[in-house]
C-alpha cells in the first residue's frame, strides 16, 4: 500500500515564485510507485489550494483551483482537510515535503504546525528554521563558534526615523562599500550594495520593505562558494563538495540567480590552499550549531589568501534547474531522485530520535 506525501509550495513570501519552480522539480523526482501525492499550493495571500498536477504549477494556473486543502494541527488525525463547496473530507498524510522558501514557510512557522500535527516532514525543525532564517541571530550563533564572518551593524526599521544616527553608527564601524540586507529574506530579495551615504539610505529603505530587522555588512572580496549538508538525528551529518557562484551581475542578486543566463555555477572549483576542506568542515559545524535536521546549504566567501568567511545558511535551499544543492550531490554520484527519496526517508525518522 502506497503512503501519502503532501508537497507544500508557493507561500506568503518574496520567494513565492522560486518555491513553485523548486516544487515542480521535487515533484518530478518523487517515486510515484511508492507515494500518492497531495500537491498543495499556498497563494501569496495565504489561501491553500489543492492542485491536481505538476503541469498546473509549471503553467501557473494552480491558483485558479477552487478545492481547498489545509493541514489539521490535530495530532490524533494526522490529516489534510479537503473542502470544495459543502463537501469536506479528510485524507491521512504520512509525510510532508514543505518546498517553501522564505518567511511563513522556511522560518519555523509551517514547521510548528507540522510539529503540532506530529506529521513527519522534510527539513529542519522549528528552532533551526527560525534562527537560520534570521541572519542576525545566525550571526550570533556563529560568533560563538569562532568562525570568521563579515563584520556587521544591526539596524531596526524604527531606527530609520533618525537616519542620520543610523548612518553614523554604520560609518563609525564599517567602510564603504557595504552590503545591506533584510535579516529575514532569501534569494537576495531586498539586498543592495552601497558605495556611499546616498546609496546607503536607499538600501536601508529598500531592506526595510522586507523586514523590520536589517543587517549592514562589510564587503568581503573573494570567491562566493556554497556547500550542501545532509543528515542529523540518527544520521551522521555529511557535507558535499564545494560549488562556486560566478555572478553575471555585480553581486548575486535575485535577477542574477534566476533570470541571467550569464550567471554560472562551478562544482569543485580550484580554491586557495585547503579552503575547500575548511568550508566543508565549517558547514557541518554551523549546521549542527543551529540544530539542523535533514538539509541545508551553507554559503561562504573564500578570500585569495584562502580565508573562509561564513555568509549565511539556507535550511530549505532551492531545487530549481540551476540550484546548487542538488547539483552538488549529483557531483558526488547522488541523483536528484535518490536525493529526494533520501530526504523523505530521513523525514520519517524524525520522531524516532
Amino acid at each position: 500500500m502506497k503512503e501519502t506525501i503532501a508537497v507544500l509550495f508557493g507561500g506568503q513570501s518574496s520567494e513565492h515564485v522560486v518555491s513553485c519552480m523548486s516544487a515542480a522539480n521535487v515533484i518530478d523526482q518523487i517515486d510515484k510507485d511508492k507515494y500518492d501525492l497531495l500537491l498543495i499550493g499556498i497563494t501569496e495571500e495565504g489561501e491553500w489550494i489543492l492542485t491536481p498536477s505538476v503541469e498546473e504549477i509549471r503553467n501557473d494556473t494552480w491558483r485558479d483551483g477552487r478545492t481547498h486543502a489545509v493541514l489539521s494541527p490535530d495530532a490524533t488525525r494526522k490529516c489534510v482537510i479537503i473542502s470544495e463547496g459543502d463537501a469536506i473530507k479528510e485524507v491521512r498524510v504520512d509525510v510532508v515535503f514543505p518546498v517553501l522558501h522564505g518567511l511563513r514557510g522556511e522560518d519555523g512557522t509551517v514547521q510548528g504546525l507540522l510539529e503540532l500535527a506530529r506529521i513527519p516532514y522534510v527539513g529542519c525543525g522549528v528552532l533551526a528554521s527560525a534562527v537560520s532564517m534570521d541572519k542576525l541571530y545566525t550571526k550570533l550563533i556563529v560568533d560563538s563558534l569562532g568562525i570568521r564572518q563579515a563584520d556587521y551593524v544591526p539596524v531596526r526599521r524604527n531606527q530609520l526615523q533618525d537616519m542620520n544616527s543610523v548612518i553614523a553608527s554604520v560609518e563609525n564601524k564599517l567602510s564603504y562599500p557595504v552590503f545591506v540586507k533584510p535579516s529575514n529574506a532569501g534569494s537576495s530579495r531586498g539586498v543592495n550594495k552601497a558605495d556611499n551615504r546616498e546609496e546607503l539610505v536607499f538600501a536601508l529603505n529598500e531592506a526595510a520593505k522586507h523586514d523590520r530587522k536589517i543587517l549592514v555588512e562589510e564587503t568581503i572580496i573573494g570567491h562566493e562558494v556554497e556547500c550542501a549538508v545532509f543528515g542529523g538525528g540518527l544520521q551522521e551529518v555529511k557535507a558535499s563538495g564545494v560549488g562556486e557562484i560566478m555572478a553575471a551581475a555585480e553581486f548575486y542578486d535575485f535577477d542574477a540567480k534566476y533570470y541571467n543566463a550569464e550567471s554560472k555555477t562551478v562544482v569543485d572549483p580550484e580554491l586557495p590552499g585547503h579552503a575547500a576542506e575548511d568550508v566543508r568542515k565549517a558547514a557541518v559545524e554551523i549546521f549542527k550549531a543551529v540544530d539542523g535536521y535533514g538539509l541545508s546549504r551553507v554559503d561562504f566567501f573564500v578570500t585569495d589568501a584562502g580565508e573562509v568567511v561564513f555568509n549565511e545558511i539556507n535550511t530549505l535551499p532551492g531545487f530549481t534547474a540551476i540550484s546548487m544543492y542538488p547539483m552538488l550531490w549529483e557531483a558526488r554520484g547522488i541523483s536528484k531522485s535518490r536525493l529526494v527519496d533520501d530526504l523523505i526517508n530521513h523525514a520519517k525518522e524524525r520522531y524516532d530520535v
